[in-house]
């Protein structure tokens, strides 16, 4: 059949038809196109300093000849390595979310839907042939990757204030000690309590943002000094609410402090915590999409939320890129056999 037969064909087909033909080529197509400079981009990040054992991170490492990975419709070749101290062989895909991956070619697909927020279900829908489930994994492993992300040093004015979420079991088939929630539910204590996570968000004024999961219940001194401290200096300047943790905490290492109560002066000049209150507020709002997320993953979403604050929630071909090279950057030891399956959205 001559391709003016088939576009006839075509021709002849109900809007609805057009669309599963058209949605059929670009599964079969670009992918085929879009993931190769990708996967380049990606070998060329990982070894701008160098060849590095993924096994025992040494420099001693020769090339071992080639194989053939499947990438959508094409055959591709890819180079293997060896390295000398631990004999073990590699390749640039090691260590990374998409190694061994069977459908790499579905890959920038699943990332732009991460990049819209979509749910598992609703990236499964949109992607047809991969199950939620799938996703599921796909998912872990790249934000444990995104979740190794972190800045090393604050700029200036850093603002620092936690915000809380309700402690999550969901997925869990063994909740002790409490009746299942549904739909999230609410503590059953007033105020804050154990069961409340603590997350501490500190940001500059150029954006630099530390986001992480603290522990459960109020938020302690002895809890900043170790995450906060390295990235500090003497230049820094401390913006928080009034909560005594904070107080005690800026006395002891010695740098100027600015308090804020809650519903009396928001400012004094350029001091405020309006930033880093307007995160948390967003980021609030962003995660009600996933109906509830188990503890046990938070600081992944709080990494995958930061990186698309990075981004600024931008979906274009730049952002989809940015997104899949970071995310392989960072070496991760995540397979499906050590990611828990839980509920899924």
């Amino acid at each position: 059949m001559k391709v003016s037969d088939i576009i006839r064909e075509i021709q002849l087909l109900s809007a609805h038809d057009k669309e599963r033909v058209l949605n059929h080529l670009k599964y079969l197509i670009t992918p085929m196109f879009d993931t190769r400079p990708v996967f380049q981009e990606i070998n060329e990040s990982k070894t701008k300093e160098g060849l590095v054992c993924s096994h025992c991170q040494s420099n001693n490492v020769i090339r071992f000849g080639k194989f053939e990975a499947t990438n959508g419709l094409r055959k591709i070749k890819r180079q293997r390595y060896r390295c000398k101290e631990c004999t073990k062989t590699f390749t640039e895909t090691n260590a990374t979310p998409i190694y061994r991956l069977k459908k790499a070619n579905r890959w920038l697909e699943f990332i732009e839907c991460m990049l819209l927020g979509l749910s598992l279900r609703e990236s499964a829908k949109r992607m047809k042939d991969i199950s939620h489930t799938t996703l599921f994994f796909w998912r872990h492993k790249i934000l444990s990757a995104l979740a190794q992300i972190d800045i090393n040093v604050f700029n200036g004015i850093v603002e620092i204030d936690e915000t809380y979420f309700l402690f999550s079991e969901k997925g869990s088939r063994h909740i002790q000690g409490r009746k299942p929630r549904k739909r999230g539910g609410s503590s059953q204590y007033r105020g804050i309590s154990k069961e409340q996570v603590c997350v501490l968000v500190a940001r500059d004024r150029t954006k630099n943002t530390f986001v992480g999961v603290l522990g459960r219940g109020r938020i302690q001194k002895s809890q900043l000094g170790g995450i906060i401290s390295p990235k500090l200096n003497d230049t820094n300047i401390l913006c928080t609410d009034a909560w005594r943790a904070f107080k005690t905490y800026a006395t002891e290492i010695g740098l100027p402090h600015y308090r804020f109560k809650t519903g009396l002066e928001r400012t004094k000049g350029i001091y405020h915590i309006q930033n880093v209150n307007n995160y948390h507020q967003r980021l609030k709002q962003w995660i009600l999409r996933f109906k509830g997320v188990a503890t046990k993953y938070l600081q992944h979403y709080l990494a995958y939320f930061n990186f698309l604050d990075i981004l600024s929630f931008s979906t274009d071909s730049h952002s989809i890129r940015k997104f899949a090279v970071e995310s392989c950057i960072h070496p991760i030891n995540k397979t499906n056999s050590n990611i828990s399956f839980g509920a899924v959205s």
